[in-house]
């Protein structure tokens, strides 16, 4: 396993209308990278957002999907999702205010 630090865990927020219906209870969902775990996405959300504290993360591996160019068949990227719950005395991730 790789030496992932706090910084490279968090690749991006994702920005869908059942993500944005997650944050009326404090639920944020980002894109993470493929080889972190619960732990370290918890680490990384506490120390790049100040003041947010993590109830619980719930990951999942998304496995790419099938793309076709005439006859060639190739596959996209893996990635990985990672929905993290905050408690409810935790500040709102700035990120997310606006949208």
């Amino acid at each position: 396993m790789a030496d992932i630090k706090y910084y490279d865990v968090i690749l991006k927020p994702v920005v869908t209308e059942k993500s944005m219906a997650g944050m009326g209870d404090k639920k944020y969902t980002f894109l993470v990278h493929p080889d972190a775990t619960k732990t370290q996405v918890k680490d990384a959300v506490e120390r790049m957002f100040e003041g947010a504290k993590v109830a619980s993360v719930n990951t999942m591996n998304l496995d790419g999907k099938k793309k076709r160019r005439g006859m060639v068949v190739g596959r996209t990227a893996k990635t990985k999702k990672a929905i993290v719950q905050l408690t409810a005395d935790s500040k709102d991730i700035e990120i997310f205010t606006g949208l």
